[in-house]
């Protein structure tokens, strides 16, 4: 027996099938560098992992404990990037 894609709607009531792409990762870039040029950007800013990492590399102590917005402080305090 033959195994099809199984369609599926959206909350809009699209129907939606198995192997298609959808039109924005058909003509933009690749998700992965997406995520990458995005992250930075808007009200979020960075993650928290993303400023923790870079805390890491400017070596602040005591980051496992701090929260986003003081790992921000703490990283641009210790010139790291700034953030949007």
């Amino acid at each position: 027996m033959e195994r099809r894609p199984v369609s599926t709607r959206d909350r809009t009531g699209r129907l939606h099938g198995g192997r298609e792409s959808s039109r924005s990762s058909v003509r933009d870039i690749s998700s992965g560098r997406r995520g990458g040029l995005r992250s930075h950007s808007g009200p979020g800013g960075r993650t928290r992992d993303q400023l923790y990492n870079e805390a890491r590399d400017l070596g602040i102590e005591g980051r496992s404990k701090m929260t986003k917005s003081q790992l921000l402080a703490a990283v641009n305090r210790k010139g790291g990037r700034r953030s949007a």
